[in-house]
């Protein structure tokens, strides 16, 4: 169960369990809360039914009438169904299934945590609600060892109620592809990010620019699309970049094979699917010290202090110079996300966590 399915990090992970779950002989439907997306098609593409449930955003007339009436929805179509394990991804999402999955008695209801609680500080009521609702949840499914730590913090539950499953990338991510035909003349620096504050553009920006008045100027590609974008295209054309806004893009297979660079320069992060597509398709990786991606870079591309331009500047100098470091790096990044984020091992390690929780609710 989740929101809705646009071109999301966290709605991709969740195809690709979909997906990976129907592949396995498992029956698997999505619930969507809200809308549908450009992720639903792959859904239905792959046989995964989708069901929209028709709940209501705030702001909208009737919203306690119809959101009640899309409660009831729930409970009943888990009554119909009789499912036995419920996985509701993101805050929305498992605060309504909470209170449906216990009234239709789903056997075993998990909740997933794919970011830092971040944007629980200083809001009491939802930190309350989310810890009631955690009492009433077999167990939380964090994407980093980082996302687990955090949440047994804020949520004060034990570390025995939190699994670890590291995102997964299907073999297409890891397949060659052709680069994208981008006309360049200097060496191309990418972003694949949503255009959001605390995914830190505004200190690549600085970095690009310091670059540049040491005589490395880059290509800058930004593959995402936000509501800062008006505010850093104004910022690129003051610094006089070669900055590219590619908005939303769905080759970016072929942006990372066409890359020299790709950075990621966050604030805040949990686990990140950027990060992960780069060291698969092997690229070259600078990115900031935050949540999950040390777990993922260490040793295997640059880590800096966020919210430091010139530590990005110059980790990205440093993979532009020295090609032969830069090659190493990309190596270990690929061999070892084949090995550790493939999509099946992500599949396989839920299909897991489902067998057991059940087999200790029959046993009980």
């Amino acid at each position: 169960m989740i929101g809705q399915l646009a071109l999301g990090g966290t709605e991709q992970q969740l195809v690709v369990l979909a997906r990976g779950l129907r592949a396995r002989g498992i029956d698997a439907t999505v619930l969507v809360m809200f809308e549908g997306g450009q992720r639903e098609i792959a859904l239905r593409d792959a046989g995964v039914p989708v069901v929209h449930l028709g709940f209501c955003r705030f702001g909208t007339r009737w919203l306690i009438a119809r959101n009640a009436a899309a409660f009831g929805r729930l409970v009943l179509f888990l009554r119909r169904d009789r499912p036995d394990v419920l996985h509701a991804f993101l805050p929305h999402s498992y605060l309504i299934a909470t209170p449906a999955a216990r009234i239709a008695r789903v056997p075993v209801f998990v909740a997933g945590r794919r970011s830092l609680g971040t944007f629980k500080e200083g809001r009491t009521l939802l930190l309350a609600t989310e810890r009631l609702a955690t009492r009433a949840t077999d167990l939380l499914i964090a994407n980093a060892t980082a996302v687990a730590a955090d949440t047994v913090r804020q949520e004060r539950v034990s570390v025995a109620k939190v699994a670890v499953v590291y995102n997964g990338l299907p073999e297409s991510a890891f397949a060659e592809q052709p680069p994208a035909d981008i006309d360049a003349a200097n060496p191309i620096v990418l972003c694949v990010a949503n255009l959001k504050a605390y995914k830190g553009h505004h200190y690549l920006l600085e970095a690009v620019a310091r670059l540049q008045s040491q005589g490395r100027p880059c290509t800058l590609l930004l593959a995402g699309d936000g509501e800062a974008r008006v505010e850093l295209e104004h910022h690129a054309a003051q610094l006089k970049l070669d900055a590219r806004f590619l908005g939303q893009s769905t080759q970016v297979g072929r942006l990372l094979a066409r890359a020299d660079v790709v950075v990621l320069p966050s604030l805040q992060e949990g686990m990140s699917n950027a990060v992960m597509e780069a060291m698969a398709a092997g690229r070259p990786v600078v990115a900031t010290n935050v949540g999950g991606t040390p777990e993922l870079l260490e040793g295997r591309g640059i880590l800096v202090r966020p919210s430091d331009s010139k530590a990005l500047a110059d980790a990205i100098e440093r993979m532009l110079a020295d090609r032969s470091y830069a090659s190493r790096m990309a190596t270990r990044a690929k061999l070892w996300s084949r090995e550790n984020l493939h999509a099946n091992r992500m599949v396989d390690e839920h299909v897991r966590i489902y067998s057991d929780l059940l087999r200790r609710k029959c046993a009980g």
